[in-house]
């Protein structure tokens, strides 16, 4: 295994999307540069999806196109359909994230289709790269949100999202995306299932998404590190959460996630004083938004280096 993590910002897309400030291009694209700056390689920097659904959106060519001239910056986004993707490849995109839900009644609620109609469609993406001769320019992930429980309908069968994950796999997916989109997961059913899924994706790389809901997030984040995982979402200040998904609230705030993984002898390549720095910054951008984390509040203990 590898001692270096890859943790990816998710703040400007899973963690703007729940917030009812709308953030300017130009601040989103300072915030794009200050975390490159303080070493990530990979951040979430919009969704592609209709702007009367999330305004805060509206702008994601614009978004895109800006974090795309970032140097040494994976510029990744988020799309839940085939129109999507489509307007991502038109902008440039270099890795499109697709999502689908696990849960039936949160992929109607989210998606208003079935997850296996979803699964059709993540194919159709794939072969649209393939038409267009992309598939070595753009990278594609399948994100399976709801893997450990559903606020709308309960338990998710473990065999559901492994044959989702096996399927995405088989279609050609560079990565494979557990998602706890509400918060419902714990240390033991993490490393069940993330074994599980990485035994029916062959060589594809497992990433997790966990949500801080119930106090579990970084316990979550360190039994994934335990079973091998080396790349994690996080949102800067615990932001974010799912709207069409009922108490999908709180995110794992970055700083902590950075924190606990360099703590523990991990590499993350993240100079940890100029991410604190961007999170302090992140209190006056969204001044009438709840921040969450820890470390912001605390600093980092005098023994960690």
């Amino acid at each position: 295994m590898t001692d270096h993590v890859s943790v990816r910002e998710v703040g400007l897309r899973d963690g703007l999307q729940l917030v009812s400030t709308i953030l300017p291009t130009k601040t989103k694209l300072e915030w794009c540069q200050e975390q490159a700056a303080a070493g990530f390689r990979e951040i979430e920097v919009t969704s592609f999806v209709p702007p009367s659904i999330l305004p805060q959106f509206s702008d994601a060519a614009e978004v895109l196109s800006g974090a795309l001239a970032i140097d040494g910056l994976l510029a990744s986004t988020l799309v839940p359909n085939l129109k999507g993707a489509v307007r991502a490849m038109d902008a440039g995109a270099r890795k499109i994230t697709f999502v689908l839900s696990a849960s039936e009644a949160h992929n109607q609620s989210n998606v208003r289709r079935s997850t296996d109609e979803s699964l059709a469609m993540f194919r159709e993406v794939m072969e649209e790269r393939a038409s267009r001769n992309l598939v070595d320019e753009i990278q594609i992930a399948g994100v399976i949100a709801k893997s450990f429980g559903c606020s709308l309908q309960g338990s998710v069968s473990e065999s559901r999202v492994c044959e989702i994950a096996n399927l995405m796999a088989g279609y050609g997916a560079d990565e494979i995306n557990v998602a706890d989109t509400v918060g419902y997961a714990n240390p033991v059913q993490v490393e069940r299932l993330l074994q599980k899924v990485d035994s029916v994706t062959g060589a594809v790389p497992i990433a997790a998404h966990f949500h801080d809901t119930r106090g579990m997030g970084l316990a979550n984040v360190a039994a994934g590190v335990r079973v091998g995982v080396r790349r994690f979402d996080a949102s800067l200040g615990g932001l974010g959460g799912c709207p069409f998904a009922p108490g999908a609230t709180g995110n794992i705030a970055t700083e902590d996630c950075v924190y606990l993984l360099e703590s523990i002898g991990l590499s993350t390549g993240i100079d940890m004083q100029a991410l604190l720095e961007v999170r302090e910054k992140l209190n006056n951008w969204l001044t009438d938004e709840r921040l969450e984390g820890r470390l912001s509040k605390v600093g980092v203990a005098k023994t960690f280096s």
